[in-house]
Parts: structure tokens; sequence; C-alpha cells
């Protein structure tokens, strides 16, 4: 019996039609092909907003990028306080202003070898259960304006 190659010879397409055997032939090409040609129709019915631009992005300086440390980096952070004048050391507790340094949010992963006191802008649930967040920086009193 003769191969099925062999039996094909001379008929150009090998029984296959004009493009079935060639790539994605039959199907109009693979993927999103031809949505610009051939395919507009459909894209314009079941994929409308597949081309363009949507929605906006906002300027990245208008965007608010606060910086947060973690209760567990306070000890490691002490000499960036310290640079800043924003720390102090009061019996075996650390009175510290973060906001001085430029933090913005204290949150509360890890744990700390000291007693902390802190002043800052924004202090997570967890951060304020390990530490005692202040609410006015230290050394300043309330109502003195």
């Amino acid at each position: 019996m003769p191969s099925r190659t062999r039996k094909f010879r001379g008929l150009r397409t090998h029984g296959r039609g004009i493009k079935a055997g060639r790539g994605a032939g039959k199907q109009g090409g693979r993927g999103n092909a031809g949505l610009h040609k051939y395919k507009f129709k459909s894209m314009l019915i079941y994929a409308p907003d597949h081309f363009g631009r949507h929605g906006f992005k906002r300027p990245a300086n208008i965007v608010a990028r606060p910086r947060s440390l973690n209760v567990g980096e306070l000890d490691a952070f002490v000499p960036t306080l310290e640079a800043a004048g924003a720390v102090v050391r009061v019996g075996d507790t650390m009175v510290a202003d973060l906001a001085k340094a430029g933090v913005d949010r204290l949150l509360g992963g890890g744990e700390t070898a000291y007693a902390w006191r802190v002043f800052v802008a924004h202090a997570s649930r967890h951060a304020a259960e390990k530490v005692t967040v202040l609410a006015e920086p230290p050394g300043e009193r309330a109502g003195s304006a």
C-alpha cells in the first residue's frame, strides 16, 4: 500500500483544501490576527474596547508615597533618628519623633528590644499595641502656639 505522501504526489494540496494545511489556515489566522481587516466587524461586536487608551494615570508628582517603618525596624533606625535629632533615651525607654526623620506611618511588624514612645502621623492598630504612640511630638506642650 502506498504511503499517504506518495498517494498525494502531484495533487498540490494533499487533500487538505487550499490553506488548511498551512499554519492557522481556515480559521483566519492565530489570535488577534486581522482585527483591523477581515475580523473588524467581530471586533466591534465582541471586543469594542480592545484598541485605544482607557482610563487615566495620575501624574507622579501628585501621588502620595508615604514612608513606612515597621516596629521591628525601630532598633536599627536609631542612628538615623539620632542624626535627625529625633530620639531621646529616658531611662530604658526610647522617645522618638518619627516625623522629623521623614517617617509618615508606623506598621506593626516585628518586635523591639526597647520600650518605645513615638510620635508619628499614622500608626496601625498593631503598632499602637506594641509601642506607645504620642499625640504630640516630644518636647512640645499642648496649647503652646
